[in-house]
């Protein structure tokens, strides 16, 4: 099969690889469609994986064309969408049910071969049916909307909130939709890209912005969230929390990220800082807002590449061309 393999940092191709052979209680997907996300941009630096060459790809959605000998519960024609974590199930985070922190955390596309290729490899428990409606190219979405509902399970909503989001990319997008539908009284949406921040306003954010001089709030926001990984708007929206308020380190930074924080600001005005890894518990849910509509893919999906171009969209990306990407071998 074609796959595409991030052969070293900076290094990837397109090229021929082995057909994967399913195990007892796996599946084989043959792809539909394989987003790409800020994570394969930390692969490609040689960040995450913990051995290269890799087959990137952890947003991914297909059709089962071969299943283990113990599978039952899926059949070869069901369409799926893949969750990618992998938990050990005996460290003391999987044991107290907090595996996205797993010691020996693993995910398909960052640590084992994924999605990016024409057939990838799954345990048939990280599979959800898709429903007969739902255009299996469309469900690479669904992963990236799983680490959105994560992080509102993180923030813990409170009706009438004031939110201000850095970033309308897919992340920050997402994070919007979610932000309407658990009782924000207003968002609010910054990018320095006008294309994307011309986006925000298409899906009903309250105000758009380059910055948050912009907009008039001097007692700042009850929930701010980071949509971007940049150190800039993270120390930017650090001081942007109101009182009582919280800060959601949502966007993925590189390693060396670093930014300042006021401990007695933090003591005496009740802010809470925290984060929000990945998936937990919410792939399911995220399956069926997505299957209710929570998204228009024909908004959130800018572009649709063959896998042979991979490279060019890999550099699509990192331009900050577009909104999602997704190839499709």
């Amino acid at each position: 099969m074609r796959a595409a393999i991030v052969e070293a940092p900076g290094k990837v191709s397109v090229t021929t690889v082995p057909d994967p052979s399913p195990g007892p209680r796996d599946v084989v997907v043959s792809v539909a469609s394989c987003g790409l996300c800020g994570t394969d941009l930390h692969i490609l630096q040689g960040e995450f994986a913990p051995t290269l060459p890799i087959v990137p790809g952890h947003e991914f959605a297909g059709e089962i064309v071969g299943i283990g000998s113990d599978v039952t519960e899926l059949a070869v024609g069901d369409k799926v969408a893949v969750d990618p974590s992998l938990h050990c199930h005996e460290c003391r985070y999987c044991r107290s049910g907090r595996g996205n922190l797993c010691d020996r955390w693993a995910a398909i596309g960052v640590t084992v071969p994924g999605g990016a290729a024409e057939f990838a490899l799954a345990p048939v428990a990280n599979c959800v049916r898709l429903p007969d409606h739902i255009d299996v190219k469309d469900a690479a979405l669904i992963e990236p909307l799983s680490c959105a509902v994560r992080g509102y399970d993180v923030l813990s909503g409170t009706l009438g909130a004031e939110v201000l989001i850095y970033g309308s990319g897919t992340m920050g997008l997402m994070m919007l939709e979610l932000a309407k539908r658990t009782g924000a009284a207003g968002v609010d949406v910054l990018d320095i890209n006008p294309d994307r921040l011309a986006t925000a306003g298409l899906l009903g954010c309250s105000r758009s912005a380059a910055s948050a001089e912009e907009l008039d709030r001097p007692g700042g926001w009850d929930v701010v969230i980071d949509a971007t990984g940049n150190a800039a708007a993270i120390q930017d929206g650090l001081g942007r929390v109101a009182k009582g308020g919280t800060f959601l380190q949502f966007g993925v930074a590189d390693y060396a990220t670093t930014a300042v924080i006021e401990p007695y600001r933090i003591y005496n005005q009740e802010i809470t800082i925290t984060g929000s890894m990945a998936v937990l518990h919410s792939y399911e849910r995220a399956a069926a807002l997505f299957a209710s509509g929570v998204l228009d893919p024909s908004v959130f999906i800018s572009d649709r590449l063959p896998l042979e171009q991979y490279a060019q969209a890999i550099d699509q990306f990192t331009a900050g061309r577009g909104r999602k990407i997704v190839v499709e071998p």
